[in-house]
């Protein structure tokens, strides 16, 4: 049943290597934690693509990455697990270290380049790679919840590459936030809008809410080279959340 925040919204279909989906997707039951880290301008300038994308900082020589993982419970593409590493990033224009972080945080409006979005189906998989240019790649992703904490473990193989822990918080409805993604596809960059409706929501500015362990994977391993800092800045817990997707499009139409 589609609650109203997917009302008067139309859906394509699309069929990617003999699986049908929809355009925008819609994900009706979802939960999430990310956690915002800062690390060195310098290092993370060098995983970004294009030299248009100038990495969003905090402090100068301190830019902000997110580490989210989701868990899609109800979707028009199945269940699916997914993980986000993101550079939040500000395209094609000059950003004000704090202010430019600040100015998205009092829109609601976030934009970032994601490095690594691995998942735990095919159709996930494929759609987000042939129509959005996401870099993404089959893995595991498991999640333990106990009373207080929740964790994310994530892996390709035998090899960890990293496991995410967050503080389970109590949380009450937010306000609908926009990010804006942006993909290369066949060289040519794409934006796509997220909007999700978080009907669970609590931020925490406590370094001691979430922790993030790196494997010995070579994305972890790259990791280790950008200087992450030791504890988050914030970190967000959301146990329901609903979500749109809509599709990647030319920038001349963003």
């Amino acid at each position: 049943m589609k609650g109203d925040f997917f009302k008067g919204i139309k859906q394509w279909e699309f069929e990617a290597q003999g699986r049908k989906g929809m355009l925008p997707v819609f994900y009706y039951d979802n939960s999430s934690m990310s956690a915002i880290y800062t690390a060195k301008t310098s290092e993370a300038r060098k995983l970004l693509p294009l030299k248009e994308m100038n990495p969003v900082e905090f402090l100068p020589g301190r830019c902000l990455v997110a580490f989210t993982a989701f868990e899609y419970r109800k979707t028009d593409i199945d269940p699916y697990n997914e993980f986000s590493i993101a550079f939040l990033i500000s395209y094609n224009r000059a950003q004000i270290p704090g202010l430019t972080a600040l100015k998205g945080l009092l829109a609601n409006t976030f934009s970032a380049y994601v490095w690594q979005l691995p998942v735990t189906t095919e159709i996930a998989r494929i759609g987000g790679v042939e129509l959005f240019g996401y870099p993404k790649f089959l893995a595991g992703i498991k999640f333990n919840q106990g009373k207080e904490w929740r964790e994310c473990e994530l892996s390709e193989g035998n090899r960890k590459i990293l496991n995410f822990r967050g503080k389970v918080l109590p949380g009450s409805p937010a306000k609908v936030t926009r990010y804006v993604t942006y993909s290369v596809l066949d060289r040519i960059p794409l934006a796509a809008n997220i909007y999700t409706n978080p009907l669970e929501f609590k931020q925490s500015i406590s370094g001691d809410d979430a922790a993030v362990e790196l494997g010995d994977h070579q994305i972890a391993e790259t990791l280790k080279q950008i200087g992450l800092s030791k504890k988050p800045l914030v970190y967000q817990f959301s146990p329901l959340t609903e979500v749109i997707l809509f599709g990647g499009r030319n920038l001349i139409d963003h």
